[in-house]
């Protein structure tokens, strides 16, 4: 497999494809041209921030698998046109948040002194140290507005100079605040009353743009100070230098701007105000990070790993990952099972439950499973991880999934039920044994325990003695060998012979048609469905 690095990143990420068996090639001196005519011998490509990675490139890239972004953003990626096409957008989410936040902590400490214009002032001839009195951060009030992980990293650093920290988060715990020792804010508000110094670290989007802007401005106390280090369009330019130039607002420091590069902007000239080119990531350590920790998941998604920062996958954490391993091929098999089983008239929804303790895990990834093996085969694309759920949104297919710690007879259960108009169809499963084995334990309302196989055939029938070698006879005349099988009686029929059962077999072969026609053509079967997992 081949993997393009289309721009510079360090040597260790490189080395790292290279080390996995992979073949790469350098196309960091190639323009547009030239990337759309070789993209489609690729099947990873590896960008930061230049590349873009739009419909028409994806679309010329007939082999890709997976787009690895050095970086936090996607922006330069259509990550919804890669997810149409079954590509994989990885970033490297980890790679800068401890360089950001020392470089926020930075302008906050460069901010309350003034230690820009004092070098400035002192390089050019004068020596001014009334002029740039600055403030402590001691015992000052610093408030953060989005607490993720950089967030966090400049709440620690912050306590450290004995300041009192307060966050807002609406997607945060509110035990994790507690941990940090920072106060949660209900509200933005909150913060603007009380904080001396007001850092955000959102993202970008609709409804973060222009977040910071008069009306902000105007709630927070008399001579705070602003620092940005996030995204440009966070803050709105001319509500922020109205406010300096009132003296609302004290200084601010930014590092970002609405837009990059830019040499000439109204605030440069302003004496309390600090800037720096973009260089929140910018340091070796961190370059050197993000080519690494994307090439870690182009490695994974080419070799059959776990894609753990995916932003059109789940990322799933690693301890999670380990303890729903176990269960991802059951999880594929009971997709693939309940479709065949299903009266076969419509696909309206699909309810998904997990009991025991994997309920008490990320189980995204599962439904991922299920999904595909429902889908896989009856769809004119191809069903991966990444598209398996937009396709079924598409088709109507409503998903829901629920989770219970208790589960009965069994440490782990999961549960499949397709909604076909007023029907329902569901099959049950487990992993069993130090080698985790796929069981099937319940399907067509019965119940029994066989351990799944490649090709499995399934009866419905009318619980009398000898059908069970009457399959495997119409199965042997198919040129089939039935490997294992077990019967379930399905409830009120266990006392009696004119009950209805279920039989399912597994078998080294697939069932032929001919097969469970000929079952079928008795009327003691009712039903019989084949299926090769």
């Amino acid at each position: 497999m081949k993997v393009l690095v289309a721009e510079k990143i360090g040597e260790s990420g490189i080395d790292l494809l290279r080390g996995a068996g992979l073949e790469v090639e350098l196309g960091t001196g190639w323009d547009r041209a030239e990337l759309e005519r070789r993209i489609p011998d690729f099947d990873g490509i590896l960008i930061r921030s230049s590349t873009q990675v739009d419909a028409n490139l994806l679309a010329k890239a007939d082999r890709l698998r997976v787009v690895g972004r050095a970086g936090v953003g996607v922006d330069n990626v259509d990550v919804e046109a890669a997810t149409r096409r079954g590509v994989v957008v990885a970033n490297a989410p980890q790679s800068n948040v401890i360089t950001a936040a020392e470089h926020t902590m930075a302008l906050l400490l460069a901010l309350a002194r003034n230690v820009p214009q004092a070098h400035a002032s002192l390089t050019g001839g004068a020596w001014d140290r009334s002029k740039f009195t600055g403030v402590e951060l001691n015992e000052k009030t610093l408030g953060i507005v989005g607490f993720g992980r950089i967030g966090q990293l400049v709440a620690h650093r912050a306590r450290g100079f004995g300041m009192r920290v307060i966050a807002f988060d609406v997607y945060l715990a509110e035990e994790r605040f507690a941990e940090l020792g920072v106060e949660r804010a209900a509200t933005p508000d909150d913060i603007y009353a009380v904080a001396d110094f007001v850092t955000v670290h959102l993202p970008k989007n609709k409804e973060t743009e222009g977040w910071l802007n008069a009306a902000a401005f105007a709630k927070m106390k008399d001579g705070v100070r602003i620092l940005n280090v996030a995204r440009g369009p966070l803050v709105v330019d001319e509500d922020l230098q109205a406010a300096l130039d009132s003296g609302k607002v004290a200084g601010a420091a930014l590092d970002v701007f609405r837009t990059e590069p830019v040499t000439e902007h109204p605030l440069f000239g302003y004496p309390n105000v600090i800037v720096t080119p973009h260089l929140g990531a910018s340091t070796a350590e961190a370059t050197d990070r993000a080519g690494y920790q994307a090439a870690e998941q182009v490695v994974a998604a080419l070799t059959g790993g776990a894609v753990t920062s995916a932003v059109n996958l789940p990322a799933i954490a690693a301890d999670d990952l380990e303890a729903i391993g176990p269960f991802l091929q059951l999880a594929v098999m009971l997709g693939t099972i309940v479709a065949e089983l299903a009266p076969g008239t419509s696909i309206d929804g699909l309810d998904v439950e997990y009991l025991g303790r994997i309920a008490e895990r990320d189980t995204r990834l599962l439904t991922i499973q299920i999904v595909k093996g429902l889908l896989t085969g009856h769809t004119e694309e191809d069903v991966h991880d990444v598209n398996a759920i937009t396709l079924a949104h598409e088709r109507g297919i409503a998903i829901a999934e629920r989770s219970s710690p208790k589960a009965h007879d069994f440490t782990d259960l999961v549960r499949v039920q397709l909604r076909s108009g007023a029907e329902t169809t569901r099959v049950v499963g487990t992993a069993l044994g130090r080698r985790n084995r796929p069981h099937l334990l319940e399907a067509w309302g019965s119940r029994f325990n066989l351990q799944l196989e490649g090709s499995l055939a399934v009866f419905r029938y009318q619980d009398r003695p000898g059908m069970l070698g009457r399959v495997g006879t119409a199965l042997g005349d198919a040129g089939v060998n039935v490997v294992s099988a077990a019967v379930g009686r399905r409830p009120g029929g266990a006392g009696g012979s004119d009950g209805e059962a279920v039989m399912i077999v597994t078998t080294d072969s697939p069932v032929p048609d001919e097969g469970l026609d000929r079952l079928l053509d008795g009327a003691e079967f009712s039903a019989a469905r084949a299926v090769t997992l």
